[in-house]
C-alpha cells in the first residue's frame, strides 16, 4: 500500500518494565502503536493476534511486570516524523528545565515551541527531551500548552508518575495559575466565567472553540494584579482545562488577550505590538500540588520571558 508503512514487518516481543504495571493492555497498546487507529488495535486484540505470556488475553487485561507482549505486523498512515533537534534548540530547553527529580521535569515552555513535532513542525517539547535524556524511556506530557503559550509544562518521567499526576488533574488536585495582559476595564478586581466551551472546525479547516450551551462544562477564575491606565495584568486559575478557554473565557468577557491573533482584537493587537510584543501574551506562572502521602505541597513557578518583563515597564511608565 502506497499510503501506509509498517511498523514492523515481523512478529515481535515486548518485555514489560517497571512503571507499566497494571495499564490495560489495549491503552498500552494505543499509546506503543503511535498512529494506528484505534479499531486496528481492538481488532488484532479480538482475533487473538496479540498475546501475553503466549496466551490469548481480553482487551482489558492489566500488564503484570515481566509480561511478554506479542506484537503482529501492523500498518500505519505516513505521517511527518519530527528529524533530529539541532544542538542551539536542545540547548535552549536545557536552560528551561526548572526542576527534575526522578519523578517529573518541569520545564518553562518558550514561547513558539509545540510540545508535540509532526504536522509540519520540526520537533516538539516531548522530542527534544527524549532527544535531550536517551537513558529516560517513559517521559511523556502530563497535560499540554499551546504553541504559543510559555511557561510551567509537566512531564513524567515514569508511568507510574504519569499516573499519579493524571489522577490529581482528574481530582482538580492540581493548581494552574497563569498570567494574562488584556486592554480594558473591569469595574471588579475578581470574575468568575463560568461558561461551557465548543469545538468547532471552520469550511477551511482551522479549528476555533466557542461558548456554546452544547459545550463542555469550563470554569476559570480571574484577578486582577494590576491595572496600569488602560491595560490590566490577569491571573486565570483554570478550574477545568479545556482547548483554548482561557482565551476564550477571555475573550467572552470584552477583553482578549494581547497578541492573540486568534481570539483577539486588531486594533488592540495593533497598539500592543507597537509597545513590543510579538507574541501571545499568555504564561503559565505556577504549579502546585500535593503528591498523595506527602506532608508539603510542591509549588513550582516560571518566570516571565525579559521581553515580556520590558513590555510592563514601558506600559507602567506610560500609564504613570
Amino acid at each position: 500500500m502506497s499510503n501506509s508503512q509498517p511498523i514492523s514487518s515481523t512478529v515481535y516481543i515486548l518485555n514489560i518494565e517497571p512503571g507499566y504495571e497494571g495499564q490495560r493492555i489495549d491503552n498500552f497498546l494505543i499509546n506503543h502503536l503511535k498512529g494506528v487507529p484505534k479499531s486496528l488495535v481492538y481488532r488484532i486484540l479480538r482475533r487473538g493476534e496479540v498475546r501475553v505470556n503466549k496466551g490469548r488475553i481480553k482487551a482489558n487485561y492489566r500488564l503484570q511486570v515481566g509480561d511478554q507482549v506479542r506484537v503482529p505486523p501492523v500498518r500505519m498512515a505516513e505521517k511527518d516524523e519530527p528529524g533530529r533537534v539541532d544542538s542551539r534548540q536542545l540547548d535552549r530547553l536545557e536552560k528551561a528545565i526548572i526542576f527534575e527529580d526522578k519523578r517529573l521535569l518541569v520545564l518553562n515552555k518558550p514561547s513558539g515551541v509545540a510540545v508535540h513535532g509532526g504536522s509540519g513542525l520540526s520537533f516538539g517539547v516531548i522530542e527534544a527531551l527524549r532527544q535531550l535524556r536517551p537513558e529516560e524511556h517513559q517521559l511523556e506530557l502530563v497535560h499540554r500548552l499551546d504553541r504559543e503559550t510559555s511557561g510551567c509544562l509537566l512531564i513524567a518521567k515514569r508511568r507510574s508518575a504519569l499516573r499519579t499526576l493524571h489522577e490529581l488533574m482528574r481530582s482538580n488536585g492540581i493548581d494552574k495559575r497563569y498570567i494574562t495582559l488584556v486592554k480594558g476595564h473591569w469595574r471588579r478586581d475578581r470574575v468568575e466565567v463560568d461558561a461551557p466551551l465548543l469545538k468547532n472546525t471552520l469550511q477551511g479547516g482551522e479549528r476555533v472553540v466557542v461558548v456554546d450551551p452544547r459545550g463542555k462544562e469550563s470554569v476559570t477564575r480571574f484577578s486582577i494584579r494590576e491595572r496600569m491606565g488602560n491595560f490590566l495584568l490577569i491571573e486565570a486559575r483554570l478550574m477545568t482545562g479545556r482547548t483554548h478557554q482561557i482565551r476564550v473565557h477571555a475573550a467572552h468577557l470584552g477583553t482578549p488577550i494581547l497578541g492573540d491573533e486568534k481570539y483577539g482584537d486588531a486594533a488592540a493587537n495593533r497598539e500592543a505590538k507597537e509597545l513590543g510584543l510579538r507574541r501571545l501574551f499568555l504564561h503559565a506562572e505556577t504549579l502546585r500540588f500535593r503528591w498523595p502521602d506527602e506532608k508539603q505541597d510542591l509549588v513550582f513557578r516560571a518566570p516571565l520571558e525579559p521581553v515580556l518583563d520590558e513590555l510592563l515597564t514601558r506600559i507602567r511608565a506610560k500609564a504613570s
